[in-house]
């Protein structure tokens, strides 16, 4: 007890961790920044959409405790089970989430097999067929901001084979931004959509994947922020590897500052 009023007089207190470092900071990431804020500026005046997208943390599918609490009865919390350790055979979700930032709309894909770079493209391609392609009918250009890495990364040669697909068959001419390493809570989607949906589910064990896919589509802000969920069934096997052949083939344009982080894939001509 003396030892901890001793400190306290030393203008010492008791803190845990606070999570700011995300690894050096890269000599470019300030002009990144700016370099996206103006092309989404850009695109958003010309009338043209632009989504931010990323994968949420996988999630357990079971009576798994969930973090956070909820209003219930005294003394009555909902019973979960008594450990989080599963084998690789207890389901998992993965939501792969996409952002409107115009329009503060979230679109959600919760797949059940991998996060692959397929599975992220298959994701902004249900988000144009179910939503994008109404609410924007008459555009030709789609701008995306992405995190530099996971299924969505900068280096990965199958999700620009996969945005190369996507381009020939919505006739879009697709551009990526992709952020700085490191700088992933940056990420418009991270504290617009996923934040939200956290909240919203805190305290409730997900037990199946309806009630992820409810709690996902019930999600609200009092800005207006409407989010619309499916649930994705289909197989994405990892291991796919994309051949020289087949990345000469994609019909991609490196930006002038810095073309690894920015480029634009336009559709190849039938």
């Amino acid at each position: 007890m003396k030892v901890a009023q001793l400190l306290h007089a030393q203008g010492y207190s008791l803190q845990g961790n606070r999570k700011t470092e995300e690894g050096n900071d890269h000599p470019d990431r300030d002009a990144q920044f700016r370099y996206i804020n103006t092309q989404v500026k850009w695109t958003l005046e010309k009338g043209a959409p632009v989504i931010s997208v990323d994968t949420k943390k996988k999630e357990l599918v079971g009576n798994y405790a969930n973090r956070g609490r909820q209003w219930r009865p005294e003394k009555e919390p909902v019973k979960v089970q008594g450990h989080d350790f599963p084998g690789p055979d207890v389901p998992r979700a993965y939501p792969y989430g996409v952002y409107d930032i115009e329009r503060n709309r979230g679109f959600v894909n919760v797949g059940t097999d991998h996060d692959t770079a397929e599975f992220a493209v298959a994701s902004i391609r249900g988000w144009w067929r179910y939503e994008g392609q109404s609410l924007y009918p008459d555009v030709k250009a789609l701008l995306i901001t992405a995190d530099g890495g996971g299924s969505n990364g900068s280096r990965l040669r199958l999700w620009k084979l996969e945005l190369q697909a996507l381009a020939d068959d919505t006739g879009l001419c697709i551009s990526v931004c992709h952020f700085p390493p490191g700088t992933s809570k940056w990420n418009k989607i991270e504290h617009r959509l996923f934040s939200f949906i956290s909240s919203n589910w805190r305290g409730e064990p997900l037990r199946d994947y309806e009630t992820i896919v409810h709690l996902i589509s019930r999600t609200t802000t009092a800005k207006g922020l409407k989010v619309t969920c499916r649930l994705d069934r289909q197989k994405y096997p990892t291991g796919r590897k994309v051949t020289d052949k087949e990345m000469r083939r994609v019909n991609l344009e490196r930006h002038e500052f810095h073309g690894d982080w920015n480029y634009t894939i336009r559709p190849r001509s039938s």
